[in-house]
């Protein structure tokens, strides 16, 4: 089915997925499948933290292949997922790696250390044929290396918290998200007050992104969240679509306007 080009949509992105985080998922997925046909982008660590190296997860594998005939999208979300780098030196990075995140794998790489894990990624989604335009860093933190990196790859998109930028070049694209902190109870109420204010604000905006964690899954109060504002939106008549499809829509749209 067409969708149409001028409809406001809606982009459902679930980050850190990996076979250990899928048991935190699968109640939610099954969830939204049974809203009807909502695509979603999965972004896939090829080895979380580790300990979750694809190539040894076949059935996992099999899960993210049926995802993808579907009509959801498959992203590239760091490789390991976890901050190896030197310790930090200075306030702001001390802050950035240990307070904000612990998992900024690709805040401090030099060109040559991101470009050679993102070609690993590469390499193993055309291992499994699975389609690749995206790449967002964790906790969408990128060393100036990892931009030029970026630049010499085939991606064709990554994003921080509120837009996408088209690749190589780092076109921006306004595309807002709400995101939660979810790891205590305070962290989630808060969440809830600065989304609800958020929503409103975006109301009459062409794209909202909807970027959930594994961590948020595991309560009540956040998952019911996700699931509410899902339907909420989607009743509200936004178009659900993954972002490569809607990057692509806004390249048909000002193709047209030329």
């Amino acid at each position: 089915m067409a969708e149409p080009m001028n409809a406001p949509a809606l982009l459902l992105v679930l980050h850190d997925v990996a076979p250990q985080t899928w048991a935190d998922y699968q109640p939610f997925v099954e969830a939204v499948d049974a809203l009807g046909a909502v695509p979603m982008t999965w972004l896939v660590v090829p080895d979380f933290h580790r300990r979750n190296d694809l190539n040894a997860h076949p059935a996992f594998r099999r899960l993210l292949g049926e995802r993808l005939a579907r009509g959801d999208e498959l992203a590239l979300h760091g490789y390991f997922h976890c901050d190896e780098s030197p310790s930090p030196t200075t306030p702001r990075d001390w802050f950035m790696r240990r307070i904000y995140t612990h998992e900024g794998e690709f805040y401090s790489l030099s060109r040559e250390a991101a470009l050679a894990r993102l070609w690993a990624g590469i390499e193993l989604f055309d291992r499994y044929q699975w389609p690749l335009h995206g790449f967002v860093a964790p906790a969408w933190l990128m060393s100036e290396g990892t931009r030029q990196a970026l630049r010499q790859s085939p991606l064709r998109y990554t994003s921080d918290p509120q837009h996408l930028y088209h690749l190589p070049d780092f076109t921006q694209v306004q595309a807002p998200g709400l995101v939660w902190s979810a790891r205590s109870a305070w962290r989630r109420g808060v969440s809830k007050l600065l989304s609800d204010q958020r929503e409103q604000r975006w109301r009459q905006a062409p794209v909202i992104r909807l970027g959930v964690h594994p961590v948020d899954m595991r309560h009540g109060f956040s998952r019911e969240y996700w699931l509410g504002t899902l339907k909420r939106l989607l009743a509200e008549g936004r178009v659900p679509l993954t972002k490569a499809r809607w990057l692509a829509m806004q390249g048909q749209r000002c193709g047209r306007a030329a």
